[in-house]
């Protein structure tokens, strides 16, 4: 009778670096004290508009085995998606760097990670597994600190020593019992950088020890501002959003651990959006957005949502060239679009 393999950490590592992922490592799967942090958080009222953190699934997040009943280890993967800058002019609006491809992250990490779990059961035999993304509710970056992947730094952001932060970041829940790595040593020290660039202040103080020194206040995110929240962004906030249109990496661009971040080479996240015209944006018709957008991150954003980021953006630009498209925008049939448009226009206006 043939013996059963014995699994092993190599055979994961092997395998994750065939299914092109940088980054791997194993964790237990075991509560974590981070937990009772993210408690914290969600009562506080930092997740801000995104119910799926604060809905039933919070429950969830408090242990894996809730996910994968089996589950006795959790092998956590990093993808990098970093890519060269493109350059853009005073037209165009920001987008997130994870949103620049011509694909859904979402649906690459999952492909990966199933490539994965069928390579380990190829080499292990069977096993119970749960392929996880980021919308499953697990606190993927905690585990990935205690695989050893990398630190929680002040932004918030998991960052690994030689490589930086831009990862994505997927989980295999396995029922097979791995030695489990360790988290390394914070490195931030006492750099501050991402606090002080946040344009809205988002990066606030945390609980600090054992908790977190310092957390984000997602109400305030750039990101949340353009991509999750839904209708209209507080007025106060509008001037500090720039040109951004989708997400926002400043905290991450400023890091000094990103200086020699590599690139990555996956065709799926090579640069198609990076920098979006904007009198192109406010023409588009639903089709056209959708048409453009259905299959990338940037569909998050929702139709009207990318209108109103647009208007925004051109109220920040203080170029009096974009107020044809602004007074066009100002009475397309949407309240929440009209009500950015005219702010916009006055914000043009007060520019002369």
């Amino acid at each position: 009778m043939k013996e059963r393999p014995i699994p092993s950490v190599r055979d994961f590592g092997v395998a994750a670096r065939a299914c092109g992922f940088e980054l791997w490592g194993v964790a237990r799967a075991l509560p974590l004290a981070a937990y009772s942090f993210y408690k914290d958080w969600v009562g506080e009222g930092m997740a801000g508009p995104m119910g799926y953190l604060t809905d039933h699934r919070a429950g969830v997040r408090g242990d894996p085995r809730k996910l994968l009943e089996t589950a006795k280890s959790v092998l956590c993967l990093g993808k990098l998606y970093n890519t060269k800058d493109m350059p853009t002019d005073s037209g165009r609006g920001r987008v997130s760097n994870y949103a620049w491809g011509s694909g859904d992250y979402h649906d690459v990490l999952r492909r990966d990670l199933e490539l994965l779990v069928d390579l380990l059961h190829a080499a292990w035999g069977e096993f119970d597994a749960r392929v996880c993304v980021d919308t499953a509710p697990l606190l993927e970056r905690s585990y990935a600190r205690e695989a050893g992947l990398g630190w929680i730094g002040r932004n918030t952001c998991l960052i690994n020593e030689p490589l930086g932060s831009w990862f994505f970041l997927g989980e295999v829940l396995v029922s097979v019992e791995l030695p489990a790595g360790a988290p390394p040593p914070d490195r931030c020290g006492t750099c501050r950088r991402c606090i002080d660039a946040c344009p809205t202040a988002a990066l606030v103080p945390g609980p600090g020890t054992p908790g977190p020194d310092w957390q984000l206040d997602a109400r305030l995110c750039i990101s949340t501002l353009t991509i999750e929240q839904r209708g209209p962004i507080e007025e106060d906030l509008r001037p500090a959003m720039g040109a951004h249109l989708f997400g926002c990496d400043i905290c991450q661009e400023v890091c000094p651990w990103n200086r020699r971040a590599p690139s990555a080479l996956d065709p799926e996240f090579q640069p198609l959006n990076a920098g979006l015209d904007l009198e192109e944006l406010a023409g588009m018709t639903p089709d056209e957005f959708r048409a453009r957008f259905r299959r990338t991150p940037v569909w998050r954003a929702k139709y009207q949502g990318m209108l109103r980021n647009v208007a925004v953006a051109m109220g920040n630009s203080g170029e009096a060239r974009f107020r044809p498209a602004l007074e066009k925008l100002a009475v397309n049939g949407d309240e929440v679009v009209e009500e950015h448009a005219r702010w916009a226009l006055a914000r043009l206006g007060a520019a002369r």
